[in-house]
């Protein structure tokens, strides 16, 4: 509220201001590289950007991560460009550097080598870091790093959002934190910095009157918005220790169940803020996905199916994939469990309850 009642008091009501500026340097003291960021009015705003200062345009292939939310492969079409979509692996559920080396090879005998490399950080584990970075370095392709699920996480001690040549950050309210709608985007080019905020505020060049020659957005985050922002960077860190509390009560209470595989971090290597806890029903379940997502809604309690592959979504039918069923096996047996920084004691005690009944 602090924040907020400043940029009241300053009159500082604009996507731009104080907190913006305040929220920006926040952030790049957070992620603690050197990179440079620009807050935006969302996840999906730095997605787009990125891929508009990579020069993606119409036509252009640009491979993405199937097991992804929508918000991940939109800016694509929002170019005009072509998706391929990749196949996932089993540890992280993320990017498979074999299928990504496929998409790649593909898209060069067809003439057009990809212009990108969207990679996901999902739920909160980050993708294969040195394979993908191979990769990008092995055929001179850009990644854009999205790690909208992924602010706090890290891979070998370094914050996810600093590995790419962009890095993608949310803010919309369910991630770990919020600014109620919001994002930020991180580059490592102090320039490409000044060119997304020129974009961000509709492109208006430096000129006595409106000049513009380029297309711009409105896409720069509000002064109020980042006053939000501010005051939860200040319990981000308590925030992900409490998923992570969350997922350590999961993994006790499936410990000796032969039915489910909670989704974990694959090794030493990976700090993951666990933004949702999510498991698999084995195959050897007395119960399906559906019967027990009804199970815990007569008690009340939400649970969610995991993101359904973009490949298999109607709007991308006809769009590329490469890889084989790992992601459609992981929507088709996955279930989020309930792993919000604000459940209590007895709220664990209905979930555990719920759990106890299904499998006694």
């Amino acid at each position: 509220m602090k924040y907020i009642q400043d940029a009241f008091a300053e009159n500082w009501i604009a996507p731009l201001g104080p907190n913006v500026n305040g929220l920006e340097q926040d952030l790049e003291k957070f992620l603690d590289q050197e990179v440079h960021v620009a807050a935006l009015s969302s996840g999906t705003a730095a997605l787009h950007l990125s891929l508009i200062l990579l020069g993606v345009e119409p036509g252009d292939y640009v491979i993405c991560q199937s097991l992804t939310f929508s918000a991940s492969a939109n800016p694509i079409a929002y170019i005009g460009a072509k998706p391929i979509f990749v196949d996932s692996e089993e540890d992280t559920w993320n990017l498979c550097p074999v299928a990504v080396e496929e998409a790649i090879k593909f898209a060069i005998s067809e003439g057009k080598k990809p212009k990108a490399i969207i990679a996901v950080a999902l739920y909160g584990i980050s993708y294969k870091v040195d394979e993908i970075t191979a990769l990008s370095k092995k055929y001179d392709i850009p990644v854009i790093e999205d790690s909208a699920e992924a602010l706090g996480s890290m891979y070998k001690n370094q914050k996810c959002g600093t590995f790419g040549d962009f890095g993608v950050l949310s803010f919309n309210g369910n991630k770990i934190i919020t600014t109620s709608g919001g994002g930020a985007l991180t580059l490592k080019d102090k320039e490409f910095k000044k060119k997304a905020v020129f974009l961000s505020t509709q492109a208006k060049d430096d000129a006595p009157h409106y000049e513009h020659t380029s297309i711009g957005y409105n896409y720069r985050m509000s002064n109020i918005c980042a006053g939000i922002g501010r005051g939860q960077m200040e319990v981000l860190n308590d925030r992900v220790e409490q998923r992570r509390a969350m997922h350590s009560f999961y993994k006790q209470l499936f410990e000796n169940n032969p039915h489910i595989t909670l989704h974990e971090e694959p090794s030493e290597d990976y700090f993951s803020n666990y933004w949702l806890s999510v498991v698999q029903i084995n195959r050897s379940s007395p119960v399906t996905v559906s019967e027990m997502m009804h199970r815990f809604q007569q008690e009340n309690i939400e649970t969610r199916p995991i993101w359904k592959p973009m490949h298999l979504q109607p709007v991308f039918h006809d769009e590329a994939y490469f890889g084989g069923n790992v992601a459609e096996r992981l929507f088709n047996n996955g279930l989020c469990l309930p792993s919000g920084s604000n459940l209590t004691d007895r709220d664990r005690e209905r979930i555990e309850k719920v759990m106890y009944q299904i499998f006694a």
